[in-house]
């Protein structure tokens, strides 16, 4: 089987779940090396309290055929990532592929105003999905930049249309989603004379090992969960989004991406790949003209 990204070497940053798993494991099967980070281990959870791993992460790109390597690093301290980007340094002397995917907050605070939020919740949250992708970057992006052809992806929650137009779940969600997706366009500057290519990518709903608890279901038997939530069927697997990575950084001409805003089912339609049941779920062109539209669930010609 084809590995076009075997010699590259990539860091998920906030690879214990969710995208961040199903982005780690693609990459793998396309043959990196993939550094997997989190708190979550087989020592000790994150404030997360969930049962998955980063070595879970590891062994599943392994078993995808690449090689992981997973690294305790709470990515809010910054001597934590200095020795992280270091060991890479180190042992592999290169770094091809950066995602900051990390976000570890540990629940959503719906349709509240910043004068009705959890003050001290809210600025936690800012300073998880905001601040740890800036010290990331700071010191992982030396060593990416080393080598032209770097790639950089902001994993965030809606594109910048979608976001710019409607108002996401709460004043400190809606905040932090924008930002990762203004470090996008800012990387993208930054790393243009390099050579480097940077992008913020969301996937659509995605069926996160949290979001198919709170449903009850397993991956086998999610479509059982549109009977609670029928929009649901435009959901995606964390492979997806994964696969959207791996074919990013697999193409010669990715610069092209550069600075822009990105869902899994757009690349679906220019990379040609699919979800693992086969399908091509486009689910920021389904939420705006289906969802919020108030039409029935309805995925024809959407997936």
């Amino acid at each position: 089987m084809e590995k076009p990204l075997r010699n590259k070497v990539a860091l998920v940053a906030g690879g214990t779940r969710g995208a961040g798993r199903g982005i780690a494991t693609e990459l793998g099967r396309a043959g990196a090396t993939v550094y997997v980070t989190g708190r979550s281990t087989t020592e000790s959870r994150s404030e997360m309290d969930r049962p998955e791993t980063i070595e879970e992460t590891a062994a599943l790109v392994d078993q995808a055929g690449g090689v992981g390597i997973a690294v305790r690093v709470d990515h809010l301290i910054p001597s934590e990532v200095r020795a992280l980007v270091d060991r890479i340094r180190s042992e592999q002397g290169q770094l091809d592929i950066l995602v900051n995917d990390i976000w570890g907050a540990t629940r959503m605070e719906w349709n509240k105003t910043l004068w009705e939020s959890d003050l001290d919740y809210g600025l936690r949250t800012l300073r998880l999905a905001v601040d740890t992708h800036a010290i990331t970057g700071h010191f992982a992006l030396p060593l990416l930049i080393e080598r032209p052809g770097g790639l950089v992806v902001e994993v965030t929650d809606g594109t910048d249309e979608y976001n710019a137009a409607n108002y996401r779940v709460s004043f400190f969600f809606d905040l932090a989603k924008a930002a990762v997706n203004r470090m996008a366009f800012s990387l993208a500057h930054e790393l243009e004379s390099h050579g480097g290519t940077a992008v913020a990518l969301t996937p659509g709903w995605l069926r996160s090992e949290a979001m198919l608890d709170a449903y009850d279901v397993t991956e086998a038997t999610w479509r059982d969960a549109t009977a609670k939530s029928p929009h649901f069927a435009i959901s995606e697997s964390p492979a997806y989004v994964g696969r959207a990575v791996a074919a990013l950084a697999a193409d010669p001409e990715r610069a092209r991406w550069n600075g822009q805003s990105l869902s899994s089912g757009g690349l679906a339609q220019v990379y040609g790949f699919t979800d693992i049941d086969g399908s091509q779920p486009d689910a920021w062109r389904y939420v705006p003209e289906v969802q919020d539209a108030g039409k029935p669930a309805d995925t024809t010609g959407y997936r």
